[in-house]
């Protein structure tokens, strides 16, 4: 068995400059990124490159329409390098980019991904994602009217750069959802069945970082996240380290229809059911994994198993106020749609689950989180 998949070469800087400079940015490279990001951080530095940015396509989350436009728009350019330089909207179009001569979205859904076509480098500026050491891009495919993930080996960077410097102005709302992302991460790759002690190293140690780094934002203030910001980006990565090889599970499957439908934030719709499913695992079964890891989380809070996912929120409250499903506008009849579409096309997710869940137990959590 597999025990941890390391693929990008992993470099960290303090600055843009040093990063360019290590990097030798020059012309053919192609930056996707958005203006932003480029012009207070890169625009000074004269670079001899190309750039698509992202929100002339569209805002949001990436969708079939939006890729389909930058790929045409990047294939015109000739690009030999990908640099992204950006949140996880970026870096799931980064890496279609890396694999497509210029096929759609579509087409390479119904493709193997076999050969990667020019070099990738990912550089985060979320503390969310982790997505810059692994091989999955997810894209709304409205088409379809459902988010899915597209893998494969060729879609891994060649290089991933953490450059802190890069987070210091993250908005409190962006960084609260990518965050709590994060924490997902980290959670539903150590309860994962294909977790070993090697991702259960990274996974847990995310948790302890992401938790005492909100524990010290409650005390201090939304502004003392601006001294941890580095501490909550090497979390972000070693829970991409994690879920790179375990795999993420049922909080993810059962945000997608929520985040596809009502257009919710990534990081948010993990939020809306995270605690909800995990609850839900207990009333299956107490022991094994998710015994060590509520004992864990119990000591990090202060508090006994038995009340650890009420003061895990409470936490969490205090730096995302959690929504219940239908403040995001969700009907009673969605929940039927959404279970259906869990159950149809999220089966890579749902094999990771900590125990089976099965159509009724879908439905019973979303009906819960109502």
């Amino acid at each position: 068995m597999e025990q941890i998949i390391f693929r990008p070469s992993l470099f960290k800087f303090k600055t843009c400059r040093e990063f360019a400079e290590a990097f030798e940015l020059k012309s053919g490279d192609l930056i996707l990124t958005n203006e932003y990001i480029y012009e207070p951080y890169f625009g000074k530095l004269g670079l001899p490159v190309d750039t698509i940015f992202q929100e002339q396509y569209g805002q949001g989350e990436p969708t079939d329409v939006m890729v389909d436009a930058i790929i045409a728009d990047a294939m015109k350019k000739g690009c030999r390098r990908i640099i992204a330089i950006g949140g996880g909207t970026i870096i799931d179009i980064a890496k279609i980019l890396a694999i497509t001569s210029g096929e759609s979205v579509d087409d390479l859904y119904e493709l193997p991904v076999t050969e990667k076509k020019r070099p990738l480098v990912i550089i985060p500026t979320t503390c969310g994602t982790g997505s810059e050491v692994t091989n999955i891009s997810i894209i709304n495919r409205t088409r379809l009217g459902v988010k899915m993930g597209l893998t494969g080996e060729a879609m891994f960077a060649d290089s991933a750069v953490l450059i802190p410097e890069l987070l210091k102005g993250l908005p409190f709302p962006v960084f609260a959802a990518s965050s709590i992302d994060a924490l997902v991460h980290a959670v539903e790759s150590s309860l994962s069945p294909k977790a070993t002690p090697y991702t259960k190293l990274f996974g847990y140690k995310a948790i302890e970082m992401i938790i005492r780094g909100f524990q010290t934002i409650v005390k201090e203030g939304q502004d003392a996240r601006k001294e941890l910001i580095e501490d909550f980006l090497i979390a972000s990565n070693y829970a991409g380290l994690a879920f790179g090889t375990a795999g993420c599970a049922a909080v993810h499957a059962l945000s997608y229809p929520l985040g596809g439908t009502y257009h919710v934030a990534h990081g948010e719709s993990n939020y809306a059911v995270f605690t909800g499913v995990l609850k839900n695992y207990m009333e299956i079964r107490q022991d094994g994994e998710i015994a060590v890891l509520n004992q864990y989380i119990a000591e990090l809070l202060g508090c006994s198993t038995k009340e650890v996912y009420d003061k895990l929120e409470e936490l969490l409250n205090n730096i995302l106020p959690k929504k219940a499903l239908h403040e995001y506008g969700v009907t009673r009849e969605d929940l039927e749609a959404f279970t259906e579409s869990v159950m149809t096309t999220q089966g890579r997710l749902m094999g990771n689950n900590f125990v089976p869940l099965d159509e009724e137990r879908v439905l019973k959590i979303y009906k819960e989180l109502f």
